[in-house]
């Protein structure tokens, strides 16, 4: 093996290590859906809770705050 191969396996092996800790940080959401906005007040439908977990704003609140934050 030369330093070429070497130091792609590492990469290999560095990336499939974040991929990994990224998918089981999405995997364990921080607190249980709110079934209410926390800005607004409106209903969470069912569907957008259990599409996101964890989820604690409307459509329309997140949207909002993305844009806030261009």
């Amino acid at each position: 093996m030369d330093v070429i191969d070497i130091a792609s396996e590492r990469e290999d092996a560095h990336r499939a290590a974040v991929i990994a800790a990224h998918l089981a940080q999405k995997k364990t959401p921080v607190r249980p859906s709110a079934e209410h906005c926390e800005d607004c007040g409106e209903d969470i439908p069912e569907a957008r809770r259990q599409i996101i977990p964890g989820v604690v704003l409307c459509v329309e609140c997140q949207e909002r705050q993305e844009r806030m934050h261009r």
